[in-house]
């Protein structure tokens, strides 16, 4: 196995005011940008496109009624 090295270039220290400045999640951000920011974190941390999008497997998921 190799020896990791941290990139140190990836981070910077910054004040709280300058960090909450250049949070992408704010509330300042709509609603609906939020969400496709973080489905496109989910398409990248789990390897497909947004133009390739798995397919749901209804085959694994199964709904009933419940009784009273």
């Amino acid at each position: 196995m190799t020896d990791f090295k941290l990139d140190r270039t990836a981070f910077k220290i910054r004040t709280f005011k300058e960090a909450d400045a250049a949070n992408v999640f704010g509330k300042e951000v709509p609603y609906i940008e939020r969400l496709r920011q973080a489905y496109y974190l989910v398409s990248q941390a789990y390897g497909f496109s947004m133009a390739d999008q798995p397919r749901l497997d209804r085959e694994y998921f199964t709904s009933r009624k419940l009784n009273k």
